[in-house]
């Protein structure tokens, strides 16, 4: 049996040479077979193996099927086992991928919260401005207060 990568079963279809297209299940996956004007069977396979895509969920692979001028076919369920373990690859890299996403957008939402308080206590006429060298002068009071607590400490 042949396979056929995603942009061949475009090409193909496009130029009329798909017969009709299946829906096989595969214990809890299912791979999409092809029977073409010339070929005979195919499968629909990776784009760069020659082992069959699978798909863990049909819709993704008649979401597929649809957006390919495919919409009309067969299923084959014969082989299909709900509850058993589907072979299509976890991504923990994604998953790992897609939680630094959600953090980085939580702390950018924190960041500019701040920012917004920020720029509204600076707009708020009753705020007291202290110059910087006065800011300096009292660090160097608070400084100078613990370097003495932690000499009388030892």
């Amino acid at each position: 049996m042949h396979t056929l990568t995603l942009e061949q079963l475009r090409t193909t279809t496009d130029a009329g040479g798909v017969k009709g297209v299946t829906l096989k299940a595969e214990g809890g996956d299912f791979i999409v077979q092809i029977d073409t004007l010339r070929g005979g069977e195919a499968v629909l396979a990776k784009a760069r193996s020659t082992e069959p895509r699978r798909f863990g969920n049909p819709a993704q692979a008649l979401s597929l099927l649809r957006d390919l001028g495919l919409t009309v076919g067969a299923f084959n369920v014969e082989q299909w086992n709900p509850h058993g373990p589907s072979s299509a690859r976890t991504r923990p890299d994604r998953a790992q991928a897609l939680r630094r996403t959600h953090q980085a957008a939580s702390y950018d939402q924190w960041f500019r919260a701040q920012v917004a308080q920020g720029l509204a206590e600076a707009d708020d006429p009753g705020t007291h401005w202290i110059s910087h060298a006065s800011a300096k002068e009292d660090m160097q009071r608070q400084r100078a207060a613990l370097q003495a607590l932690v000499k009388g400490s030892r």
